[in-house]
């Protein structure tokens, strides 16, 4: 099969990302004696820097990881909780519907840094200021903006200029969008991360103690005191066309910590997945892969209308489930181990006939039946909201093709990947987000902005995502990890949102069904099907609706229309933005590594040797 560039083999190690600067970050992690979680940090650091419109500082990172120490998977939860005064009685109150999309009222505590130095403190070697030198050198010196940044920043620019005049004066370059290609620095970004390593180190003589000192700095210092009077003293315009504080506050920082847990996981031949836990859209595709043990894939070709049919049938009954059930266990009693049960998924996977379904069709689980949120909230948001600014995942406004930048339109808003394995055999797996330089206005005195969470929450009571103090929300963030034969074997991801763990699952299937070598898995063609309400403001239901691209064959994608599928015929490669790296043993026990990485917008490497 033609694939747009090689494998990458080697045995020292290999990185994925969605930027080359992380991937190379990474790897030079690696070349100088860092392990795998060495490199991931510092990488994921470097894309809150070059990729600010798809993550940043104030936004969240769950993480999977394998460490050949512990002989184990880990799930670390980089999501942060809903601060104490996000009281969905007091936002009804308020005549909201929704949680909006932009702005500080659905901040919530920015989990990245947590997650991040809780990895580098427990499986790391090496210091705070050498995993952060990368991303500060970054933002000191200037980075170069690809055409997506660029893109979002015409896209929010009216809203700068007319309300959030402090990101204005970090993004806008007297008063013009940069150009793509140009370098562009964020000092005070920078001051803020050379502030923390410098706090730190003065803290603590050991590694470990700076690296707590410096989630104090974060936490319980002075970052959270800046988040605290921001969101106090500062009266910002969101989508409901109104300017609101934000309700997130030093105690909400302070009483907060990652938590580091066992993930969930699901067999599939001789596979065995791990995803983490049900406060996350994961275990979406341990579900679908329950299911699609009994579709038969093997024998359908990964572009025939067979295979795409059967998973795109099986994707929407694990949406259907997660939006009936999943939210965060400490608050819901949600029925994980039934939802993962052999024989429920079973009984899911006979639902799946010869035509599409245009249902909603959540399941009842150890003898609970299912409850939906309201899904004519949306409309009636939309019916007072302020959408200029923008709808959708991030929130941004729709934009013209920009012909100097790209030759088609492009979607500038999305989310990061990451994936590290080292030549011991550490794996590393991220899904960083949030905190998108469009999500709410840059704290001046820290350069970074607060992620908009909350917005994934239902303000209508008695659901597992129902908004409440201290509640995490249910992000769409879902990282993956893969054994095979018992063995860890494979890390991968993508960005998207909803379609996350639609690209994921099939990109896998591809691999681990058919052979495909992890760049032929990428590079083959994608879809993704739309048969819930979207998890981001302003929420809208869409049913049976596949969105495809057009290099799969006209005679596959008419049998997808006969079998009922209302398809969305997208550009050739529009679809998806995996990244991968494996690790298996040869014949003499050597252990051989491999990375692909998404040609897609021409931004994701792999590297490694």
């Amino acid at each position: 099969m033609f694939t747009t560039r090689p494998e990458i083999v080697g045995t020292f190690g290999v990185v994925s990302s969605t930027h080359w600067l992380a991937s190379q970050t990474a790897m030079g992690v690696l070349e100088r004696g860092g392990n795998a979680f060495d490199a991931a940090v510092a990488g994921g650091f470097v894309l809150q820097v070059v990729e600010p419109h798809l993550n940043g500082p104030g936004g969240e990172a769950p993480i999977l990881l394998w460490s050949e120490r512990e002989r184990a998977v880990r799930s670390i939860c980089g999501q942060g909780p809903a601060p104490a005064l996000a009281d969905p009685a007091a936002m009804r109150a308020m005549g909201l519907e929704l949680m909006p999309g932009i702005g500080l009222l659905p901040a919530t505590v920015p989990g990245a840094f947590g997650a991040w130095l809780t990895m580098l403190r427990d499986y790391g070697t090496w210091s705070l200021a050498e995993v952060l030198a990368p991303a500060i050198a970054y933002a000191r010196d200037g980075f170069p903006l690809v055409p997506r940044i660029s893109q979002a920043i015409l896209a929010v620019r009216e809203l700068f200029q007319r309300e959030w005049r402090d990101s204005a004066d970090v993004w806008l370059v007297d008063g013009r969008v940069p150009s793509p290609g140009s370098l562009h620095a964020t000092p005070a970004l920078a001051r803020t991360y050379q502030r923390i390593v410098e706090e730190a180190h003065a803290a603590g003589a050991t590694r470990e103690k700076q690296i707590d000192a410096a989630l104090d700095c974060w936490y319980r210092g002075f970052v959270a005191r800046e988040i605290d009077t921001y969101c106090r003293t500062q009266q910002v315009r969101d989508t409901t066309g109104e300017r609101h504080r934000g309700l997130l506050r030093y105690e909400d920082m302070a009483c907060w910590q990652p938590e580091v847990e066992a993930p969930l996981t699901l067999d599939f031949g001789r596979y065995t997945v791990a995803k983490c836990g049900v406060w996350s859209q994961g275990p979406a595709f341990l579900q679908q892969l329950g299911m699609l043990r009994h579709a038969g894939l093997e024998a359908h070709e990964p572009t025939s209308p067979g295979f795409v049919h059967r998973i795109a049938e099986a994707a929407k009954l694990a949406m259907a489930d997660r939006l009936a059930w999943y939210g965060d266990p400490r608050f819901a009693d949600v029925p994980a181990q039934g939802l993962l049960d052999a024989d429920y998924l079973r009984s899911r996977a006979q639902l799946i006939g010869a035509q599409a379904s245009r249902e909603m069709r959540a399941g009842t689980v150890d003898g609970r039946a299912p409850r939906l949120p309201d899904l004519d909230a949306a409309e009636r948001t939309l019916a007072s909201a302020d959408t200029r600014f923008g709808v959708g995942e991030p929130t941004f406004a729709a934009l013209p093709p920009v012909q100097q930048w790209a030759e088609k339109e492009i979607f500038v808003g999305d989310t990061c990947h990451l994936d590290v394995i080292d030549r011991d055999g550490n794996m590393v797996a991220a899904t960083p987000s949030g905190g998108w330089l469009s999500s709410s206005p840059t704290i001046p005195a820290l350069g970074f902005a607060l992620n908009t969470r909350l917005q994934m929450t239902w303000l209508e009571p008695g659901l597992p995502n129902s908004l409440a103090p201290g509640k995490r929300p249910c992000t769409t963030l879902s990282p993956s990890l893969a054994l095979r034969d018992g063995e860890p074997y494979m890390v991968f991801g993508t960005p998207g949102g909803d379609q996350q763990d639609q690209w994921s699952l099939a990109f896998f299937m591809r691999h681990a069904v058919h052979g495909m070598n992890l760049q032929q898995a990428i590079d083959a063609p994608a879809w993704h099907i739309d048969h819930f309400p979207g998890s981001f403001w302003p929420r809208q239901t869409v049913l049976n609706r596949l969105s495809i691209e057009s290099r799969f064959p006209q005679a596959a994608l008419d049998a997808l229309r006969d079998a009922g599928h209302e398809l969305r015929i997208g550009e050739p490669w529009s679809e998806g933005r995996m990244s991968a790296c494996s690790r298996e043993r040869d014949g003499k026990g050597r252990l051989v590594l491999r990375a692909g990485a998404n040609p897609r917008g021409m931004q994701g490497y792999a590297v490694g040797r």
